[in-house]
């Protein structure tokens, strides 16, 4: 095989260590893996872009005539679960900080979701510096003392462990070819991948990923292709890899079976990431009318409509095909403080994990050690010592492309104290996100950059659609910015929130996501190229939709030179 290759130029710091991660041979591979897919993943995105607008316009979401004959072939499985993965009853997530490293290996989940995605503030140093806590913890030498003196060291038992690469639509600044950044699903998939792959065999276990924000099979086709290049290039054995696929995206939804089939040889089932879920309803739908505007973020529960559609086509297709469904977040943050609240939320926690199991799900997620122990007994209640439920076919379920959207008529209830909560957590989030931390406790509940897109597509939503909160006021842009200014003063007079710049990048970001004409798709574009990239690559002014997109800029075929494929693996 042979593929174009310019060696990758390194933008960012070389803080302690990067050259661990960073190695000319590791380069080498992501150059490699760019070359061969960079521009596949500039047309998907613009597929993406393209198909937004037209569903914006009032084009109907649907299964796909196309691959009707895929859905209808009862005779294709997934790959068997691979050593590891057999029985994922817990899976506990979280960012690769090397404090949540050892939490994590220390929980007693099953599986560690070490998150580089929506719990990660992706600065230069939070992305690579992930990369050296997975690379230490597969060595066994993730133990380490804090600056104040406290030792944390990893037992016996250890989950295992799954990567989460950042989404296809996400770039890598620090890391560019001609000057145009890198793919950062690549670059997390690539350096951990090329560094940690043979280890991982040599462990028992393999090198397997979550795949986050895909929106169709044609995207999970091109992490099925950089998977088998990405094994050749390494002489990794053909299906060593694994990948679980977060079904988070409506038009994700509609793609279910055509997603396991593309992936197929590598498959180990589809998770109901149900918080980007929403989001994703929110975004899809948000010029469509008031029809599809939903009530308040905390009211918007897992027996929803088009959420429980969801989530029992998730679990009947996957079951079909022999995959793991694996069920969503529970992200409550328990507090030794206050019992009473905690003993509340756990019972919470505890009946929305036994509706999952008696649905048929295999397994859940938490966001908290304090957790898992909750997760386990409601599944162990329905398994026993069963490793999974995948026999479970469930017949009777029959969902079809108006389920998954319905919200049975029902007007939003929106109110005022709606609004203010979206506001505060997402200014309490985002002042922190540009401070470098993703994942970050509010009320009691563990925020990431998910349960932001809901807070700000929903203020987005509600203004476009003139909703009317309960009082009878109606939600206009000037109210939510009213909001926002008020919350913003609140913040720094508190003094627990960041820096002033830090609040004020926060008010910068929500405003440019929730109160502009048109809503981004992310805020994690803008926010990123304006805020945690290290300075020099820092954009002046308003980035433009096209500087946002500079890593799509792929050179047409022959504008590289060619080398062969072959790279040293040593280090593999």
């Amino acid at each position: 095989m042979t593929i174009p290759l310019t060696t990758p130029q390194i933008r960012g710091t070389l803080h302690p260590r990067f050259d661990t991660i960073l190695t000319p041979d590791a380069l080498a591979f992501i150059a490699q893996l760019d070359g061969a897919f960079a521009g596949r993943r500039a047309e998907l995105l613009r597929t993406r872009r393209e198909r937004a607008r037209r569903i914006s316009a009032g084009e109907d979401l649907g299964f796909l005539p196309d691959t009707a004959a895929i859905r209808a072939d009862t005779s294709w499985r997934v790959a068997d679960p691979a050593p590891g993965l057999t029985r994922r009853l817990v899976e506990i997530t979280g960012p690769a900080t090397r404090t949540m490293t050892v939490n994590a290996l220390n929980s007693g989940a099953d599986v560690w979701m070490a998150d580089l995605e929506d719990a990660t503030a992706p600065t230069w140093f939070n992305v690579i510096d992930s990369q050296l806590n997975v690379y230490d913890a597969i060595r066994g030498q993730a133990d380490f003392v804090s600056e104040n003196g406290k030792e944390y060291r990893v037992g016996e038992r250890t989950p295992t462990i799954v990567l989460r690469p950042r989404g296809w639509h996400l770039c890598e600044k620090h890391l560019s070819i001609d000057a145009r950044p890198l793919s950062a699903s690549l670059v997390d998939f690539g350096l951990y991948f090329f560094h940690n792959a043979r280890r991982l065999i040599a462990n028992g276990a393999g090198p397997y990923f979550y795949l986050p924000k895909l929106e169709s099979h044609l995207e999970a086709r091109l992490w099925n292709d950089v998977f088998a290049v990405a094994e050749e290039l390494l002489d990794i054995p053909r299906g060593t890899i694994r990948a679980t696929v977060l079904i988070e995206t409506l038009p994700a939804a509609m793609e279910m079976d055509e997603i396991l089939y593309e992936l197929r040889e590598y498959s180990s089932g589809l998770n109901a990431g149900r918080w980007d879920y929403i989001f994703s309803y929110i975004r899809t739908f948000a010029r469509r009318g008031i029809e599809h505007v939903l009530s308040d973020r905390g009211a918007v529960t897992m027996t929803t409509p088009f959420l429980r559609a969801y989530t029992e086509l998730l679990v009947q297709t996957c079951h079909k095909r022999g995959a793991h469904a694996i069920g969503g977040m529970a992200a409550f943050v328990p507090d030794r403080a206050d019992p009473a609240t905690t003993e509340r939320a756990l019972a919470k926690v505890r009946a929305d994990k036994d509706r999952e199991a008696a649905d048929g799900f295999d397994g859940s997620w938490v966001a908290h050690p304090g957790l898992v122990q909750t997760c386990r007994d409601a599944f162990t209640a329905v398994l026993a010592d069963r490793a999974d439920q995948r026999d479970r076919l469930r017949p009777e379920v029959d969902v079809t492309p108006a389920d998954l959207t319905r919200v049975d008529g029902t007007r939003a209830t929106v109110t005022l104290a709606g609004v203010q909560t979206n506001v505060s957590a997402a200014l309490r989030y985002l002042s922190r996100w540009v401070g470098g931390a993703g994942a970050v406790a509010i009320d009691a509940l563990m925020e990431d950059a998910a349960t932001v897109e809901i807070s700000r597509a929903q203020l987005w939503q509600w203004i476009a659609n003139g909703t009317r909160a309960t009082d009878g006021q109606v939600v206009t842009r000037d109210l939510v910015a009213e909001k926002i200014d008020a919350e913003a003063q609140r913040l720094a007079a508190s003094g627990q929130w960041g820096s002033a710049d830090e609040i004020a990048a926060a008010v910068d970001i929500l405003t440019e996501v929730a109160l502009g004409e048109t809503m981004p798709g992310f805020f994690t574009p803008y926010a990123y190229v304006k805020y945690l990239t290290e300075r020099p690559l820092r954009m002046s002014g308003h980035p433009t939709g096209d500087e946002l997109r500079q890593s799509e800029r792929v050179p047409s075929a022959g504008e590289h030179s060619a080398v062969d494929s072959t790279v040293d693996s040593a280090a593999a």
